[in-house]
């Protein structure tokens, strides 16, 4: 008992560390790149901007929002991981966004609850939405997802939620890794980049994605690439056709039926929207 206080005394002392960086400090270490995700993620996220936008403007940033009303299924495992995986856990939200699921695992039991993202205005939401659920188990802080600063073997679960197509993973794989306990484990949420479909609609709307994410949606390339770094646990596929109910809701039951028979076809599962997939960090590392 005495042993993992000290250990969770002493990763909060290095998030102490973490906060003490002066936002100019902070700037001079990103590159362009960064600086770029950074400032459109403050945007994204900042609530009194996005109230200013006009009809056409929140058509242009936020048009794809009605197919994320369809991930239900996708989403309930995502949760039901993060419930079996938090409990006594050091979990880490690894580019937090608005904090959600690093408060899902402060619920679920986490031993500590960690978030933390390269926007400020993200940052400074999930504090928000973490105090109004009164939790104490739970920080979060500004960090680069590359070179996050935390220590070694200092995290027993990652969540990395719709985040990995906007680093560079030569760099982000290795990180993971040092950061993850030996026996740990990643469990990425992902969009799919083979739909040509979907593949269409992208190029259709740039105004969504910054320039990096455009060119960087996961493959299965990007599977093979991890395995320099990790085992690679279970991997799900998930709404091959079950985004079209995003245009036609009365639609969204019989697709999903639909969807399930789909993602267990192997020559069909590449088509998938999203994929989810685990990274697990060898015991004897």
């Amino acid at each position: 008992m005495r042993q993992q206080s000290n250990e969770i005394n002493n990763l909060m002392k290095e998030i102490k560390n973490i906060r003490r960086i002066t936002d100019d400090e902070w700037i001079k270490t990103l590159s362009e790149r960064k600086i770029k995700e950074l400032e459109f993620h403050d945007q994204d996220r900042d609530k009194a901007k996005i109230k200013d936008l006009n009809d056409y403007e929140l058509h242009q940033r936020y048009g794809n929002k009605k197919y994320y009303n369809v991930t239900k299924r996708s989403n309930d495992y995502l949760d039901n991981w993060i419930k079996n995986e938090s409990q006594g856990n050091v979990i880490l939200d690894y580019a937090c966004g608005n904090g959600e699921n690093a408060i899902r695992a402060s619920k679920y039991g986490a031993k500590l609850s960690l978030g933390f993202d390269i926007s400020s205005v993200s940052v400074e939401n999930a504090k928000k939405n973490a105090s109004k659920e009164k939790l104490k188990n739970i920080e979060f802080f500004q960090a680069d997802a590359e070179k996050t600063k935390l220590p070694d073997n200092s995290i027993d679960r990652i969540i990395c939620c719709g985040m990995l197509h906007h680093l560079d993973l030569s760099y982000a794989f290795p990180e993971i890794r040092r950061i993850l306990k030996p026996g740990g484990k990643l469990l990425a949420y992902e969009a799919l980049d083979y739909n040509p479909a979907i593949k269409l609609y992208r190029m259709l709307t740039p105004e969504m994605r910054t320039d990096w994410e455009k060119e960087h949606i996961l493959s299965l390339k990007d599977i093979n690439f991890a395995k320099n770094f990790f085992i690679i646990g279970e991997i799900r596929y998930w709404h091959v056709i079950g985004y079209l109910a995003g245009k036609f809701p009365l639609f969204q039951k019989p697709l999903e039926y639909i969807d399930i028979l789909l993602e267990k076809i192997p020559q069909l599962q590449k088509l998938s929207w999203i994929f989810t997939f685990e990274l697990v960090k060898s015991e004897n590392e």
